[in-house]
């Protein structure tokens, strides 16, 4: 691939500067940002440069080209998952729907004494259980979550792709991640369709896509 004389000044920049924003970069070549935008795409896509969300570019060398779909079969549910919402086994229906509203999610995963995965609760878990009923507050969650080994669940080390699948398949908003610990398995993060969501998207930002 020849490249022209801004995309060999952009390197001369980078591999000098390096890791820089393509602002920076702009300013540089006394260029607007949108100006420049398909030459950093061009020698990203080439494997000269490679971008990091927050950290800019950075020159890697002329290497194999790696696809979109590489990248994307690379990301791991580890680097993207949020904190986990979790209730006690012996939490009442009416704390559950308070902490469920609260934390603003649609799933709480259910623990033991020991912080291992028990259940899953969901919101049509709680919904169906308070249509008609008053005594919310004296209904444990254990009598109403979907128990264990009917959860669905995923490891640090799966694949984005292969969570999605699982939350497609089971049509299910978010999956628990989980840890072996010595009394069980440790709930030790949770992953949704919205960090997936945010995922593939700032994939598609560092391919200027």
């Amino acid at each position: 691939m020849e490249l022209n004389k801004r995309q060999t000044e952009i390197l001369e920049i980078v591999k000098a500067d390096g890791p820089i924003t393509g602002e920076h970069i702009a300013e540089r070549l006394n260029l607007t940002r949108a100006t420049i935008r398909p030459d950093l795409a061009i020698l990203t896509m080439a494997g000269y440069l490679d971008a990091r969300p927050r950290v800019g570019y950075f020159y890697s060398g002329k290497k194999q080209v790696h696809s979109v779909g590489d990248e994307m079969i690379g990301m791991k549910v580890g680097d993207f998952q949020s904190t986990p919402a979790v209730v006690p086994e012996h939490s009442s229906v009416y704390d559950a729907i308070c902490q469920m509203f609260l934390q603003d999610v649609g799933t709480l995963f259910v623990v033991d004494e020991e912080a291992c995965l028990t259940g899953v609760l969901s919101r049509k878990d709680l919904l169906r259980t308070s249509i008609g009923n008053t005594e919310l507050e004296k209904i444990p969650v254990h009598v109403i979550m979907t128990r264990m080994p009917n959860v669905i669940y995923c490891h640090k080390k799966d694949t984005l792709l292969s969570a999605a699948r699982k939350m497609i398949d089971k049509q299910i908003d978010s999956l628990p991640v989980i840890g072996t610990a010595k009394e069980g398995l440790e709930v030790v993060g949770r992953i949704t369709k919205t960090n997936i969501t945010a995922a593939f998207l700032t994939l598609a930002q560092d391919h200027e896509l």
